[in-house]
């Protein structure tokens, strides 16, 4: 049993913290039981498991703690105060792990493998978690990751996406590969523009397809704009000039939910 938060391992966690130590060592760090349970029904790899039967206290958890021993991975117990040390919840519940980041090249990338989200400089990691649930909830294939974005193995994303991260995939890329790659590609792209001729709601969306969605500062760069087959707005009568990025993006998906639906019901 680890009995010392000074132990290496309890240090290297603490580390992942940071986003330059997660991607030189391409891993993240979970807590919790049910973002646990994600990962597991996922069937994602885990690196390590940190547990602390003393904060195990209800059935579930138990039970969870079960399958996590049974799993390919380094297991350490801990005590009480070490885990409540690196613990990023209050109240923890005993449960943590290390896994391998996961991520994916534009080439998965076909013309026939459903809803797809371009994101160009996202900077919140609260608004990746809510994008990654919602695209999730809509049956989304993945992200695509455009330029300087937020990390999305941050323990907000990761959070944030109430494990919808385990059931997506994502790609990241730079818009000149991204631009290059589609192409030769057949696959519709729509971007969003507060300039944009037309409404949301007023175009036909297809079941295979990208949406893109700029920063929450600036908005989708030149180039990605003129990459786009149409660009499409949400209106606004308010006296608020913008939406958060992650309702935005909500708006725009279920509406490409809602068209494809009622168009299989019509088959």
């Amino acid at each position: 049993m680890i009995t010392s938060s000074s132990n290496p391992k309890i240090k290297f966690i603490r580390k992942l913290r940071t986003k330059k130590f997660r991607n030189e060592n391409q891993l993240f760090y979970i807590e919790g039981p049910r973002i646990i349970s994600e990962a597991i029904d996922a069937k994602w790899n885990f690196e390590q498991v940190f547990y602390s039967r003393e904060l195990i206290t209800d059935p579930y958890s138990k039970q969870l703690l079960g399958k996590l021993l049974e799993l390919n991975a380094d297991s350490f117990e801990v005590d009480k105060q070490v885990f409540e040390s690196f613990s990023i919840k209050d109240g923890p519940k005993g449960l943590a792990a290390v896994l391998p980041q996961n991520t994916y090249e534009l080439n998965c990338l076909n013309e026939d493998n459903g809803l797809w989200i371009g994101l160009d400089r996202i900077q919140d990691p609260g608004n990746l978690g809510s994008i990654l649930r919602t695209l999730d909830a809509v049956g989304g294939s993945g992200i695509i990751l455009i330029d300087q974005c937020t990390d999305p193995f941050d323990i907000a994303a990761v959070r944030g996406s109430m494990g919808a991260l385990f059931s997506l995939k994502i790609i990241k890329t730079n818009s000149h590969n991204f631009l290059d790659f589609l192409d030769k590609k057949n696959i519709p792209i729509i971007g969003t523009s507060d300039n944009a001729v037309y409404d949301y709601q007023a175009i036909q969306y297809k079941k295979d397809m990208i949406l893109l969605m700029g920063s929450e500062r600036e908005g989708l760069s030149e180039s990605l704009i003129k990459g786009c087959d149409k660009l499409v707005r949400i209106p606004m009568i308010g006296k608020s000039d913008s939406l958060n990025l992650a309702v935005a993006t909500s708006i725009c998906l279920y509406e490409i939910f809602n068209q494809n639906r009622k168009n299989e019901r019509k088959k």
